[in-house]
């Protein structure tokens, strides 16, 4: 296992960071792919005998079983002291009018909900889901610096939004003195490099890490493409990221092409791609199978040529944003 550093920051996290969405309770939430607590921990077990060290969940995955089924793991399995745990806040966790986004109310409750799931008095990493464009950044921002300032947290994060937005929450939280930003949670991979243009050079130039989801575009650049998984099948939120461009399909085919000659998995060689990114310090990758686990590590390792990147980007157009709801 390789490790980087979070950003400017003295933390080391493992250059894979296993993502939790997929652990939860298929009864909770509206998730029918995801894994039990029985199947998901041989996968977070493997991971931590891998030396992977960096795990991101939310709040709202699996209607907090997510939290529940990682945190139970990572305390039979792991030393708290030695793991990166991360979590998110925003989404809706209950009905009624502060039950989700980024108010002092929200954030202050739901931090505590968070640790009581995860089975912990601290998370490592603590990240704004989404931007909330109903609450003003500066009631955001100095929440979760108090947040930082009771050791709920050690660090804070953001995850997909505009570059504007997230050089005003920046300058907000240094204007009053506030804890900053030390990563950045965004979509990226081949087929939507749209964070090329203006977050990635903002992230690189600010010292933020980048912690890109969805690195396999949720499994297309993984299969052929007119295949479909159940998860494919029942994934709302994924069925809007990616659309139907022949330029797309042409990637898909050059990634297996890549594949086939190195003899190694797609994934493989879709997340050495993202692992070549300098300003790319760990995808996230989720986990259903051991095989995908085991395709992750061997990505670490996998190191594309310059003609084999030019390969791969060289069919891709302009996309719209996606992935900022």
């Amino acid at each position: 296992m390789r490790y980087r550093k979070l950003g400017q920051t003295g933390l080391d996290v493992s250059v894979i960071c296993m993502g939790c969405m997929s652990f939860g309770e298929p009864g909770r939430g509206n998730q029918a792919w995801s894994l039990n607590e029985k199947q998901s921990r041989p996968l977070i077990e493997r991971a931590l005998e891998a030396g992977i060290n960096f795990f991101d969940t939310a709040n709202v995955y699996s209607a907090g079983s997510s939290e529940e089924i990682v945190g139970k793991a990572l305390s039979d399995f792991a030393d708290r002291d030695e793991v990166v745990l991360a979590t998110k806040v925003n989404g809706p966790m209950r009905r009624g009018r502060n039950a989700q986004g980024l108010s002092r109310k929200s954030i202050l409750t739901e931090i505590d909900h968070s640790l009581e799931r995860l089975g912990t008095d601290y998370v490592d990493l603590y990240q704004i889901h989404r931007w909330d464009p109903r609450t003003p950044i500066e009631e955001t921002m100095e929440a979760l610096h108090d947040v930082v300032k009771a050791g709920k947290a050690r660090y804070i994060g953001a995850s997909s939004m505009w570059a504007w937005q997230f050089s005003k929450a920046q300058y907000v939280a240094r204007q009053h003195g506030w804890t900053p930003f030390v990563s950045m949670q965004n979509h990226y991979n081949l087929l939507n490099r749209e964070e090329e243009r203006e977050m990635l050079p903002l992230c690189e130039d600010q010292g933020v890490a980048v912690i890109p989801w969805s690195p396999l575009a949720r499994g297309r650049l993984t299969r052929d493409w007119d295949d479909v998984t159940e998860r494919s099948e029942t994934d709302e939120f994924g069925k809007n990221l990616y659309g139907t461009f022949d330029s797309d399909r042409t990637v898909v085919e050059r990634v297996a092409q890549v594949a086939a000659e190195r003899d190694v998995s797609r994934a493989q060689v879709a997340l050495a791609w993202v692992l070549s990114k300098p300003v790319v310090t760990a995808p996230i990758v989720g986990v259903t199978k051991p095989q995908h686990l085991e395709d992750a590590l061997g990505a670490i390792d996998l190191e594309l040529s310059e003609a084999e990147i030019k390969f791969l980007e060289e069919p891709y157009v302009p996309h719209a944003v996606a992935g900022f709801a």
